[in-house]
């Protein structure tokens, strides 16, 4: 797997480390069969890498409090005094309330992170899905988290447009704000067709959003003789 490369890879060098964003734990969705797919947790499915792995983890997604800024890291003890040390400089506390708000988070029942978040945004990711498709964009649903990454080439009004120039179409002309897809790319160009949208919003404005795009938006319609 890729994941098993990975972690050759790093276990090859002497001073290769391992940080993974485990923010979406819970939020990992069922494939097209109905199979569950079960996140993975590298010290766990790969002991042999735990000693190179620092877990990186929030509350932001799964507690909707993206605001906070509140999270934990999980790292191999020779790192203790080093990691602290960067911790120190770059961290003062987190607000007193916000510590009490997280200890309520954490002890919620067993259920709500293995059943709950596991459901919780299935019905608005497939919505907001079929609407995009409908009017052109290329959407294949996410395994996991709440994002959707759509190809706008097949959309008329958006045909040609870099991602910046499209989202901020879709912003000033259809009052709906995705992110530019080539954000989540380094040098390559893989991203320059595609936008970001988010169905982490109320139901109410996942609909409103639809009826907006599908107001000013369009699939491209070829011309064939």
């Amino acid at each position: 797997s890729e994941l098993k490369q990975i972690i050759d890879l790093c276990l090859e060098q002497e001073d290769c480390y391992i940080i993974t964003d485990e923010i979406y734990e819970h939020m990992t969705y069922p494939d097209n069969n109905g199979t569950p797919r079960n996140h993975l947790l590298i010290p766990k499915v790969f002991p042999e890498a735990a000693h190179r792995t620092l877990v990186c983890n929030s509350l932001g997604k799964s507690a909707s409090a993206t605001g906070w800024r509140l999270g934990w890291c999980l790292h191999p003890p020779a790192l203790s005094s080093f990691y602290r040390g960067v911790h120190d400089q770059l961290v003062a506390m987190a607000p007193h309330p916000m510590q009490y708000a997280s200890l309520a988070y954490l002890n919620l029942p067993t259920e709500y992170f293995r059943e709950t978040l596991s459901t919780r945004y299935i019905h608005r990711i497939r919505k907001l899905a079929d609407a995009l498709k409908s009017i052109g964009f290329g959407v294949i649903l996410p395994e996991g988290s709440y994002y959707l990454f759509a190809n706008f080439e097949s959309v008329e009004e958006l045909k040609g447009l870099s991602p910046k120039d499209a989202a901020m179409y879709l912003l000033q002309e259809v009052g709906v704000a995705p992110v530019p897809g080539d954000n989540f790319y380094g040098k390559s160009a893989d991203g320059n067709k595609y936008l970001r949208f988010a169905a982490c919003r109320s139901d109410t404005d996942i609909d409103n959003a639809i009826v907006r795009l599908k107001e000013k938006l369009h699939p491209v319609i070829d011309n064939v003789n």
